[in-house]
This record gives C-alpha cells, structure tokens and sequence, in this order.
C-alpha cells in the first residue's frame, strides 16, 4: 500500500461529508492508472491545495481565481512526474502567491471532492483535493499570479465559500484553540 492511501486511510474527517469524501479518493486510488494525469475526466483526478495561514495564525490567504470566479484557497493540478500531493500544495502556493509556505503537517489536513466545470477545451470533472495546512514566513506579503484577480489575507471570521472551505476553517479554528 502507498504512503498516501496510508495517510488518507488514517485521516480522521471531520464529518459525514468528509468521510464520504476520503471514500471516494481511496475507491479512485485503488482503481490503477496515474490518479495525478490532468486528462484523466472520468471520474477526475487527484489535485493538492493549500490552507495558509499567516505567520500568527490570524489569517488565511485566499485567491479571487480568474477561470472559476470564486475565492478559494492556492492549489491545483500535478506537473508531469509530481506524485506527492503535498508537494503540489506547496509548489502551487508558492507559484500562486509568492510565499515559500511550509507544511504545519505532512499529513493531509483536509479531503474534499467537487466538481470542476466544463471548458470549451476540459469536459466537467472531479477534483479529488487533498488539502494541507501552511504556515507562511513571518513578513511574507503575496502577490497576485497570472491565474488571479486578486490575493489577501483574511481574518477567519470573514471567510465564505462553499461547505468545504467553511469546513476546513472551522477545523483551523478548533486546532489554533488547542
């Protein structure tokens, strides 16, 4: 068995949904073939994304995503010969918003399956999103990518989003009460 259907077997969600999300990337894991093969639509494919939370633990970085329309956390897809989806995390904070974040944990923080709309040039498809939590460096100022209109830090209390995101910043909320 791999280290990651380890690490994902060994994740404790943090609720019904979470729990039917970690089944589903273990039954996608277990079925062959490359799970990080960007062309792989049926039913997606794995990608790795980022929670960041500033150097106190105030605040999470989120980016306004220019094809989606949507703040969300960094993230996405593997590049070729990438098979570690912590690396993915790390390397597409770092691309997406200039700050070097390291891993709080190498285990993943949270699991989240959602649907990807079609492209003119993409089918619509899975993202199987094993999500880290980040620390960024203290000082560290973001910058905006190409694939963003904006980037800021926000306090926890005013993040939105979908069901996933409030998840995951409620999970971030009771671990910095620890």
């Amino acid at each position: 068995m791999s280290v990651l259907t380890d690490r994902i077997r060994l994740h404790r969600p943090a609720d019904a949904v979470e729990a039917a999300h970690r089944d589903a990337i273990l039954l996608f894991l277990g079925s062959g073939g490359d799970p990080f093969d960007r062309r792989r639509y049926i039913p997606g494919h794995l990608t790795g994304s980022a929670f960041v939370l500033d150097a106190a633990r105030n605040h999470l970085l989120l980016l306004h995503h220019a094809k989606l329309d949507r703040w969300l956390q960094p993230g996405g897809h593997a590049e070729a010969g990438e098979t570690d989806p912590l690396a993915v995390a790390m390397r597409e904070a770092r691309e997406e918003t200039g700050i070097p974040a390291t891993p709080i944990s190498e285990t993943p923080f949270d699991l989240d399956v959602h649907v990807i709309p079609a492209r003119k040039d993409e089918p619509a498809h899975l993202h199987l999103d094993i999500r880290y939590l980040l620390k960024a460096p203290p000082g560290a100022g973001p910058r905006a990518s190409a694939e963003s209109k904006d980037i800021r830090w926000v306090a926890w209390a005013d993040v939105g989003g979908d069901a996933g995101m409030l998840r995951a910043v409620e999970k971030i909320r009771i671990q910095s009460r620890a």
